[in-house]
């Protein structure tokens, strides 16, 4: 039994997509993602402490710092100051569970 994932891609050439194995995205790594990130998610939403928040943010840079590129960019949609923006770090945590989500 493997843990790899398969991801779809389109060729300019055709709207059909076609699947390919990703050596480097396990589903554990993707599995691991999920669980840090939706704990943390659901903390950060229900927390009134913005130290707690702050604190929060500051561990989620610090993880996708480490996070596989490839499941990183795939989660980010090429924008590299994903879960990095203070403005915006609801939304794209937001965001990221639920692509992890999807790809489990």
């Amino acid at each position: 039994m493997t843990n790899d994932v398969t991801i779809s891609t389109v060729r300019k050439d055709s709207e059909m997509a076609e699947p390919r194995q990703s050596p480097t995205l396990s589903k554990d790594s993707i599995e691991t993602a999920y669980s840090f990130l939706h704990q943390k998610r659901n903390v950060y939403i229900h927390s009134s402490l913005e130290w707690q928040k702050d604190d929060i943010e500051y561990a989620i840079s610090s993880y996708v710092d480490d996070m596989n590129r490839e499941l990183y960019d795939n989660i980010s949609n090429g924008r590299d100051d994903f879960l990095r923006d203070h403005k915006r770090f609801q939304e794209d945590i937001t965001l990221a569970v639920a692509k992890l989500e999807e790809m489990l």
